[in-house]
C-alpha cells in the first residue's frame, strides 16, 4: 500500500523536489547564467513530473478518496503543470529580477497543491489542496517589494482569501456534519436516498461562496482587478490560468460528482431548491458585471480581470446542464480560455519589458513594431471574444449547447434555462467592444518613433507565446484533439470509478 501511495504521489514528489533544489540553486552566487539555470532545473523537474504522469496511467483511489489516479486526473494534472512551467519561462523575461529562485520555487509548490487539488475526491483534501494553491500565490502576488501596487494588491487577496477560506471550510464542515462523510462517491449515495437537509443547504451555500472566491465569480470577485493589475505578470498569469483549470474541475466534481442529487432546478417557471438556482444567478451577475465592468478600463491587466470574471460565469453557465456533456465542455472551455489568457499575459510580459506599462497606450502601433507579437495578440483577444474559427468560439458553442440541451430535457411548456443562455449571448455581444478596444489600439493606433523604456524581449518568452497562439488556432480548427480524450476520461470517471483499495482513512 505504501508503494502504491508513493507511486501516486511520485509528480507531486518530483516537483517538490525540484523545488528544493531551485531553492539550493539560488543560494550559488550570482553569475551571468544564473537565472537560465535556474530556469533550466526549474523546467526539468516540470517535465520529469509530466513524463511520469504520461507514462504511468492508472485508475486507483486510496483513502476513500483523499488520492485519486484515473484518465481525468491525469488530463487535468498535465493541464496545470503545462500551464505553470509557461508562467515559469515568461517569468524569466518579466520584471522579477531578485530572488528568482524562491519566485519559481513558489511556483512549483503552488502548482503542487493544484495537482493534489484536481486528484482527489475527499472533501478534506479539497480544502488542503486549496489552500496549498493559494499560500504561495499571495506570496507570489506581492513579490515586488518595492511596488506599493503588489503589495496593496497582495494584501487584499490574502485578506479575501482568508474570509472565502473560513466560508468553505464551514461549509464542508456543515455538509460532513450532515452525511458523516467526506468522500464525493459516499456523498452522491448519501444524499441520493436522504434528500435535502436544511443544514446541507447551509453547508452547500457557503461552500460555493468559498469556491466563487477560486474562480472570480461575482460577488466573490472584487479582488481580482487590483491583483491581476499589481501582481508581477507571470503570477497573474498564473491565477488566471493554472489555479482557474484546478477551481473549475474540482467544483465540478463537488457538485455533479458528490452533490448531484440536491441540484434542484433553475428553471424559470420551474425553481426548486438546490445549488442549481444559486449557481444560476452567481453565472448570470459574473457575466453582466464582468463585462460591463470591462467598458471603461484603459488598463490591459485590468481588462483581462474582468474578462476572467464573465468568461466565468460562462463556464457556471456549463456546470448548471449538471450532467457529463457540462463538466465536458467546462473543463475543455476552461483549458482553452487558460491558455488563450496566458498567451494573453505573455504578450503584456514583453510589452511591459518594452514600453515600461500595460495601459491601452503602451500597446498602440505594436503591429509596426512587433507584427508577431500583435497577431498573437489578435488571436487571444478574437479567441477570447468567441469568434471563428478559433477555439474560443468552439468552447463557448458547446457550453451554449449543453445549456440549450438542458432546456430540452425539462417538461414541455418550460423555458428551463433559456433566461440563462439569453442573457450570455447577449453580453457576449457585448464583449466584443473592449475587445475591439485592445485591438484598435494593436493595429490602428500610430506607434511612437521611440517608445519609453524600450528593450529587446527575451526570445524564449515570444516563442511560447507564438506557440500558445498556434494551440488556439489548431484546437479552433480541430476541436476533438482535445475534446475525445476529455469525453473518454469523464465517461470513465463516471461510469468506470477509480478502484478503492482503502475504504477509510
Amino acid at each position: 500500500m505504501n508503494t502504491l501511495l508513493f507511486n501516486l504521489l511520485t509528480p507531486e514528489l518530483i516537483l517538490a523536489d525540484a523545488a528544493l533544489v531551485v531553492l539550493i540553486a539560488g543560494l550559488i552566487p550570482f553569475t551571468s547564467s544564473h537565472r537560465g539555470m535556474i530556469l533550466s532545473l526549474t523546467l526539468l523537474g516540470g517535465l520529469l513530473s509530466g513524463a511520469w504522469i504520461l507514462t504511468h496511467p492508472a485508475n486507483y483511489s486510496l483513502f476513500g478518496g483523499m488520492v485519486v489516479l484515473d484518465p481525468l486526473t491525469q488530463l487535468a494534472k498535465v493541464a496545470v503543470l503545462a500551464l505553470s512551467l509557461i508562467a515559469c519561462v515568461f517569468a524569466y523575461g518579466s520584471t522579477v529580477k531578485e530572488h528568482f529562485a524562491e519566485y519559481l520555487a513558489l511556483i512549483l509548490f503552488s502548482t503542487i497543491g493544484m495537482m493534489l487539488l484536481v486528484g482527489t475526491e475527499d472533501l478534506l483534501m479539497i480544502f488542503i489542496g486549496l489552500e496549498l494553491t493559494s499560500i504561495p500565490l499571495y506570496l507570489l502576488t506581492g513579490y515586488l517589494k518595492k511596488s506599493s501596487t503588489s503589495a496593496e494588491a497582495a494584501l487584499k487577496y490574502f485578506m479575501v482569501g482568508g474570509v472565502s477560506a473560513a466560508f468553505l471550510l464551514f461549509g464542508l464542515s456543515l455538509i460532513y456534519g450532515v452525511t458523516g462523510v467526506t468522500s464525493l462517491r459516499e456523498l452522491a449515495a448519501i444524499t441520493r436516498t436522504t434528500g435535502t437537509d436544511p443544514l446541507l443547504l447551509a453547508g452547500i451555500v457557503m461552500a460555493l461562496a468559498g469556491f466563487g472566491f477560486k474562480v472570480a465569480a461575482v460577488p466573490f470577485h472584487l479582488w481580482a482587478p487590483d491583483v491581476y493589475e499589481g501582481a508581477p505578470t507571470s503570477s497573474a498569469a498564473l491565477i488566471a490560468s493554472g489555479s482557474k483549470v484546478a477551481g473549475f474541475l474540482i467544483l465540478a466534481k463537488f457538485l455533479t460528482f458528490g452533490l448531484a442529487k440536491t441540484s434542484g432546478s433553475a428553471a424559470w417557471d420551474l425553481m426548486q431548491a438546490g445549488w442549481l438556482p444559486l449557481l444560476a444567478l452567481i453565472a448570470a451577475a459574473s457575466v453582466v458585471i464582468g463585462n460591463l465592468a470591462a467598458l471603461s478600463q484603459r488598463n490591459v491587466k485590468r481588462i483581462l480581470a474582468y474578462s476572467a470574471i464573465a468568461q466565468s460565469g460562462y463556464m457556471l453557465l456549463g456546470l448548471t446542464a449538471a450532467n457529463a456533456n457540462g463538466v465536458a465542455s467546462v473543463l475543455f472551455y476552461v483549458i482553452v480560455y487558460a491558455a488563450t489568457t496566458l498567451g494573453a499575459f505573455g504578450v503584456v510580459a514583453i510589452v511591459e519589458q518594452r514600453r515600461g506599462g500595460s495601459d491601452l497606450d503602451h500597446f498602440d502601433g505594436l503591429h509596426r513594431t512587433s507584427p508577431g507579437l500583435a497577431l498573437c495578440m489578435g488571436i487571444f483577444m478574437i479567441s477570447l471574444a468567441g469568434i471563428p474559427p478559433l477555439a474560443g468560439f468552439f468552447g463557448k458553442f458547446y457550453l451554449f449547447s449543453g445549456a440549450l440541451g438542458s432546456v430540452a430535457s425539462v417538461h414541455d411548456g418550460s423555458f428551463g434555462l433559456l433566461w440563462l443562455l439569453i442573457v450570455a449571448i447577449v453580453f457576449n455581444a457585448v464583449s466584443l467592444y473592449y475587445y475591439v478596444i485592445v485591438l484598435k489600439h494593436v493595429f490602428v493606433a500610430p506607434a511612437d518613433d521611440a517608445p519609453a523604456h524600450d528593450r529587446a524581449c527575451h526570445c524564449g518568452v515570444s516563442a511560447f507565446v507564438g506557440l500558445l497562439a498556434l494551440a488556439v488556432v489548431a484546437l479552433g480548427l480541430y476541436p476533438n484533439a482535445l475534446l475525445n480524450p476529455i469525453q473518454n476520461a469523464i465517461r470513465s470517471a463516471v461510469a468506470n470509478p477509480a478502484k478503492a483499495l482503502v475504504a477509510q482513512p
